[in-house]
């Protein structure tokens, strides 16, 4: 098997840091950073710290761009700038550590959603910032499809793909947990072999529980195989702790 499975929680995003330990002890390769809350890169000292701890365990390492009150869709031209910039911030931090960072789309304001179109622009323009920034770093920036809240752009596939086609450094993240509230899992199982990396969690299809793998009604065995013949990365398992996070392992470690 080609696949390397990592955790990730944002669920722990203002914890200490030492929950990680547990990450490794549970038979994960890696830690997707949220770069956020506690982890945020922009605070001084954060970005050390989460390099200082790495360097004490086994963990490989991917990161998730800060999303919280951010928004690369942004009809607000100084907010637009500033998700932009922190962004391309974190791209250039975490190329020292690793070659892939997942993005959160934007979504439409009151406002914005006056103006669809233009909102459609924003966040291909701030895909086009990110991009630059990546590949001068050596990073695939990934962009993220969406669980079911309406005013979220890339819920679809074929949204995702038009946001990002074209554009060089940029890539798609796919998470399933949020593909399947959309009933949408067949059709980003379809676009696998676009994707640079996987995001997998469960839920009951209404909304995004993240709930350890096997717990919902995703149908794994359809996922796993596909994964094992049209993938080959890093599988980041999105939990809400250490406990789940075995709990999902156990279940992987049954695929075939």
């Amino acid at each position: 098997m080609s696949l390397r499975f990592f955790f990730g929680s944002s669920a722990k995003v203002w914890d200490d840091i030492s929950w990680i330990y547990g990450i490794e002890e549970s038979g994960f390769e890696g830690w997707e950073v949220c770069a956020d809350g506690n982890y945020h890169f922009s605070k001084p000292g954060n970005y050390d710290i989460v390099v200082e701890t790495l360097q004490s365990t086994n963990l490989d390492v991917t990161v998730h761009a800060p999303y919280g009150d951010l928004n690369p869709a942004a009809i607000n031209d100084p907010i637009w700038r500033e998700t932009v910039r922190q962004l391309t911030e974190c791209i250039r931090l975490s190329s020292e550590i690793t070659d892939r960072v997942t993005i959160h789309p934007g979504y439409l304001s009151c406002t914005g959603k006056l103006v669809p179109e233009k909102i459609w622009q924003l966040q291909k323009e701030a895909m086009r910032e990110v991009g630059k920034i990546a590949s001068e770093y050596g990073v695939i920036a990934c962009l993220e499809n969406m669980p079911d809240i309406h005013d979220f752009l890339c819920r679809y596939p074929e949204e995702i793909l038009g946001i990002i086609e074209g554009i060089e450094g940029v890539s798609m993240t796919i998470d399933f947990g949020h593909a399947n509230t959309m009933g949408k899992v067949k059709d980003f199982l379809k676009v696998l072999p676009s994707a640079s990396h996987i995001h997998i969690h469960d839920n009951h299809g209404k909304s995004d529980e993240h709930l350890p793998i096997g717990e919902g009604t995703i149908d794994w065995t359809k996922i796993s195989h596909a994964l094992m013949k049209d993938y080959h990365g890093v599988v980041v398992v999105e939990g809400r702790s250490i406990p789940e996070a075995k709990k999902s392992l156990n279940h992987i470690r049954g695929w075939k």
